[in-house]
């Protein structure tokens, strides 16, 4: 082994990208209890690495995204609205990077009016960039402690976002409990989105995707007396979803720079001693 010669240098964004993730990103515990936001300054420096990445990095062109139907289906559960439906008719495409039990790395490719519905991230840290295009965005964080309405399974959250963003900007950072852990996206134009997920949804143990409705504050009551801090449209009724719909969603072909997943440091320098002992 050559002891003190610097690593080399990742071949490419997305290999620094997987590789920054590695190291910051653990495992969620045996019982699938998601492991708590690393710090502060280590999402940052995958923040950063984000802000660099260009569409041709990933393998994609501005005009990646085509206005046809597709094929395919996403199942999920959201509202049954015959408006509503018929913009979703249009297929976003996900293109699948990497993937492990400690963190996702992939693109959604939004065709233009598409929606990926409001949605939360369970115990997650995600960081989303839009790597070309416009979309509006509008993220919600749960009011603690929880506020109810009175007269259906709503709870009370805060509008943390509500604007559009256009590429290039910096990367999004929600975290479990603040930033935004509820987003919707609506695509303007055509746009695409890197995703990373940490750690991804899994419904095996129980980290799975809720969809909501949202309701003006002024829409309902809450359950005793509730006054709120500021402007009464800065919050919403957030409603869970439970009637399923299908969203189209296909799967597309990845054509960016492979993932090189590379082996344990300590479990490497093992293998390569006993391999020094035996020769």
């Amino acid at each position: 082994m050559a002891w003190g010669v610097p690593p080399r240098p990742p071949s490419s964004k997305v290999q620094a990208l997987y590789e920054l993730c590695k190291r910051t990103f653990s495992s969620p515990s045996a019982a699938g209890a998601s492991p708590p936001p690393p710090p502060a300054d280590a999402v940052r420096s995958i923040s950063s690495l984000m802000d660099t990445i260009t569409p041709a990095d990933v393998g994609l062109r501005d005009d990646s995204v085509e206005e046809d139907r597709g094929h395919g289906f996403f199942d999920s559960n959201f509202l049954k609205s015959s408006a509503r439906v018929a913009r979703w008719a249009q297929p976003i495409t996900y293109l699948h990077i990497y993937e492990c039990d400690a963190f996702s790395i992939g693109i959604f490719c939004l065709p233009t009016s598409a929606i990926i519905p409001l949605h939360d991230h369970p115990g997650m840290t995600v960081l989303s960039k839009i790597l070309y295009g416009s979309m509006h965005v509008k993220s919600y964080d749960w009011i603690e402690p929880t506020v109810l309405a009175c007269s259906q399974p709503a709870r009370l959250a805060k509008l943390q976002t509500d604007e559009v963003q256009t590429a290039p900007c910096q990367t999004s950072v929600l975290y479990p409990q603040s930033g935004g852990n509820m987003h919707c996206f609506t695509s303007v134009s055509s746009c695409a989105v890197l995703d990373v997920l940490a750690p991804p949804y899994s419904e095996d143990v129980g980290r799975i995707c809720t969809y909501f409705h949202d309701y003006p504050f002024s829409s309902l009551a809450a359950a005793g007396h509730t006054k709120v801090a500021g402007n009464p449209d800065s919050y919403a009724w957030l409603e869970a979803i439970n009637t399923p719909v299908n969203i189209y969603m296909r799967p597309g072909m990845y054509t960016g720079p492979a993932v090189q997943v590379k082996p344990n440091f300590y479990i490497a320098v093992a293998r390569e001693d006993v391999v020094e002992q035996n020769s």
